[in-house]
């Protein structure tokens, strides 16, 4: 069995309009069951950088959340051991990650990503892959997949 396919794949944030000057509507996320997890901020086309890129955890749904200092883009060290940078504008197509243990954290993750202000904006989309879960169901619902091949 590929490690991989012991995950659950989740879109916080479909692509969906442009983006300018505003934060994406970014979906919280439960970890309960995990104790990996890796999103991804995908870029499309974009005219502006972003002026804040972090995560934010809490132990409650929806409330209590205080930024992870570690995973706040722009002052926090990547992994070439140097000071991240915050998305540019020059940064179309591009994908920042953010890969972490849950061991410590707390349940509820949430994504923080506020876009400058451009002349059109930018196309964002945010995925979430937890892994290494206590009792991950090998099906398409319990791999938040709407649809799967293997072969």
């Amino acid at each position: 069995m590929n490690a991989l396919q012991q995950t659950k794949w989740l879109n916080l944030c479909p692509p969906a309009i442009l983006v300018d000057n505003a934060s994406l509507a970014v979906t919280e996320l439960d970890t309960k069951g995990y104790d990996h997890c890796t999103i991804a901020l995908i870029m499309g086309a974009t005219d502006i950088a972003c002026s804040a890129a972090t995560l934010t955890e809490g132990d409650t749904s929806g409330s209590g959340h205080a930024n992870i200092t570690l995973s706040i883009y722009g002052t926090a060290t990547d992994i070439d051991a140097a000071t991240s940078a915050l998305p540019t504008a020059t940064d179309d197509n591009g994908v920042f990650l953010w890969e972490f243990s849950l061991t410590g954290r707390k349940r509820y993750i949430d994504a923080t990503i506020t876009v400058g202000d451009g002349t059109v904006g930018g196309y964002y989309t945010v995925v979430a892959i937890l892994s290494r879960g206590e009792n991950v169901k090998l099906t398409k619902t319990g791999r938040g997949l709407a649809g799967c091949l293997q072969f």
